[in-house]
């Protein structure tokens, strides 16, 4: 009977670490290549998500957006901007991604239009101006959001593309290159970025690098949301840190940088990930230092895209307001 009962224990024992590992939540988090916003990003809420008891995998993909609407990979980060041309199927997507779900905005991205500074383009003014001598950069074909960002600031200014000289390139930091090596006037750059650090020192004869201020009227703001819904103006205030070349202050780009999911994944999962990111924020700064400027009270502004239902149970429990 002894021999029976600890056979009898033995058995419930392994019942119950059976019963436990399929009970394990594991999830996998598609990212960009390594050293991109999105792998920083992965690898942080990954850390933060195993803590919170969710097996999470990165996964280094590109275009993964509509891997996530059908449910090959559970959560990826986008640009709010991007995020919601894929599930509409508008701007550089072609067809519709209505699967997709909003967990939560991560933290703000700034960028905004430079120029030499010698070239004394301090306002939208000044660019819509001088647009026909500027070179700009365009196409960005491996980057394809990028004109839908400058568009914006164009528009704004009250121009087009087609106003400029346009000099095709290949990628966001392409773009900066070229800046920096001058083969054009006018390139989206954000100088928190290595490449827009350096060609600011490559430009240091022509006084460095300097925003292009945008018109922060009403209407300035709604020809730039045309093309950027969910992005706004805000004031960079000249940091001699980052921009000692640049002696005003400038009202720049700001787009927020968001995680993903789809509709397929529990309620329950996504509600212990936006949780675990909400309340994470020391150990996802440790990880990987922009976290430093996420907001828990900011983390579900208005959205085309739909919140998924678990990240709306979150925001209710925690206070944290939902836009409309």
């Amino acid at each position: 009977m002894k021999h029976l009962r600890y056979i009898a224990c033995g058995s419930l024992a392994a019942m119950a670490l059976t019963a436990g590992a399929a009970a394990a939540q594991v999830v996998t988090i598609a990212t960009g290549a390594q050293g991109s916003l999105a792998y920083s990003s992965g690898q942080a809420v990954a850390r933060v998500a195993n803590d919170a008891g969710i097996t999470a995998r990165t996964q280094p993909l590109v275009g993964y957006l509509p891997l996530i609407n059908a449910g090959e990979v559970d959560f990826g980060f986008s640009n709010g901007v991007e995020a919601a041309f894929a599930y509409t199927g508008t701007g550089n997507y072609d067809r519709e991604n209505p699967n997709m779900r909003l967990a939560g905005v991560m933290f703000p991205l700034t960028t905004g239009l430079m120029a030499p500074c010698d070239l004394g383009l301090k306002t939208a003014a000044d660019l819509a101006a001088k647009a026909s001598e500027l070179r700009i950069a365009s196409e960005y074909t491996s980057s394809t959001i990028i004109p839908y960002y400058i568009q914006g600031g164009l528009a704004n200014a009250g121009v087009s593309y087609d106003d400029f000289q346009k000099v095709p390139v290949a990628s966001f930091v392409d773009g900066i290159n070229a800046l920096g090596d001058g083969l054009v006037d006018v390139a989206l750059v954000s100088l928190n970025a290595g490449a827009g650090q350096q060609a600011s020192v490559q430009l240091k004869s022509r006084g460095g690098l300097c925003y292009v201020s945008l018109d922060d009227s009403d209407t300035g703001v709604a020809a730039f949301k045309e093309h950027l819904a969910s992005g706004w103006l805000v004031p960079f205030k000249q940091n001699p840190d980052i921009n000692g070349l640049q002696d005003y202050d400038a009202n720049i780009m700001r787009i927020p940088w968001v995680l993903l999911t789809n509709g397929d994944v529990d309620e329950e999962t996504v509600y212990t990930l936006v949780k675990s990111v909400a309340e994470g924020k020391e150990a996802l700064t440790d990880a990987f230092g922009l976290f430093r400027l996420a907001d828990a009270q900011s983390m579900a502004p208005a959205s085309e895209v739909p919140y998924h239902p678990g990240a709306l149970r979150y925001f209710e429990e925690a206070g944290i307001p939902v836009g409309e």
